[in-house]
């Protein structure tokens, strides 16, 4: 059985669970979730527990079990508390901006990158110089897609580690021209 989909999601106090058929609609605090969820997989709310289980050990229900669960837990998760990932700048003058909700990156091209949150998302600039990007929202899914939507645009190089990461990625750096020694 699979170790991740036996395992209960715990209900916390102020959210509310919604199941009809495979439609789950989730509410919190922060906002509102709502996902189709494989028909295959049981949802069953008891003792502020919501527990999953499969119909049958088909290979594919056995996949989709876990993934169920998994789902419907940072859909709980999101609602209740949210989630965040942080970005980091690297190189000169290469700076982030908030300008209303958008957030504009000055990245070395010519012209500046605006990039417009999604519903329930939004962007906070941190440091003087703009060089920590937080992305925070109640959608897991959501907010790494934009996270790795404004690493896309200027990726880090491995010669001088320039460019858009994670904060905590570490970046393999290269040596660069044989004939120089530093």
């Amino acid at each position: 059985m699979s170790r991740i989909g036996k395992l209960p999601i715990p209900v916390p106090q102020g959210v509310t669970v919604n199941i009809k058929k495979n439609l789950v609609t989730v509410k919190g605090p922060k906002g509102e979730l709502s996902k189709d969820l494989p028909p295959e997989i049981n949802l069953k709310q008891e003792d502020g527990q919501i527990v999953a289980t499969r119909n049958s050990d088909h290979r594919i229900h056995r996949a989709k079990h876990g993934l169920t669960r998994a789902l419907l837990n940072n859909m709980v998760v999101g609602v209740n508390e949210g989630f965040k990932r942080e970005l980091q700048i690297e190189g000169v003058g290469y700076r982030a901006v908030l300008e209303g909700s958008n957030l504009i990156l000055n990245v070395g091209y010519s012209h500046p990158v605006v990039i417009e949150p999604p519903q329930n998302t939004s962007f906070e600039v941190l440091d003087k110089g703009g060089r920590r990007i937080i992305v925070s929202g109640i959608d897991k899914e959501v907010v790494g897609e934009i996270a790795a939507r404004i690493r896309r645009v200027r990726p880090p190089e491995p010669y001088k580690g320039k460019g858009i990461r994670y904060a905590g990625e570490h970046i393999r750096r290269k040596a660069g021209k044989a004939g120089k020694v530093k």
